[in-house]
């Protein structure tokens, strides 16, 4: 009986231009200036919270605050964790994103969390409308 489990390593070794092996990928992203990283991470965040909270074309169908002040809070860390390695260029606008995501938080809760108390709040201060 012959094993059909598919060796790992082939994978990598027959990649097309289509789809670069890993090799390839880890060529590139030494290339990619640490700040592009963390602004481009912390879009990610701003864009799948804003999903969350409801604020597409398809709103509530994918609503789930729960997630949302997962994604907030993290996108909140990330902010202050590198707020000394991203320049004000850069940080503003992200910062300005952040607040009004944890606005539509509040704004969006049945029962909204005391000042200080909402998504990312732990770092920011509190957020008032």
């Amino acid at each position: 009986m012959s094993d059909a489990t598919p060796d790992p390593t082939a994978a990598d070794t027959a990649a097309s231009p289509e789809t670069p092996g890993f090799d390839a990928m880890t060529r590139d992203i030494a290339e990619v200036p640490a700040v592009e990283v963390i602004v481009t991470v912390a879009v990610n965040l701003m864009s799948a919270a804003a999903v969350k909270l409801g604020l597409t074309e398809d709103g509530a169908e994918h609503k789930d605050l729960d997630e949302a002040r997962k994604l907030v809070h993290a996108l909140a860390g990330l902010l202050d964790a590198s707020t000394t390695e991203v320049s004000s260029f850069h940080a503003a606008p992200l910062r300005d994103g952040l607040k009004s995501l944890q606005l539509a938080f509040r704004e969006a809760s049945l029962v909204p969390d005391e000042p200080g108390q909402g998504p990312g709040e732990k770092y920011t201060g509190p957020v008032y409308g």
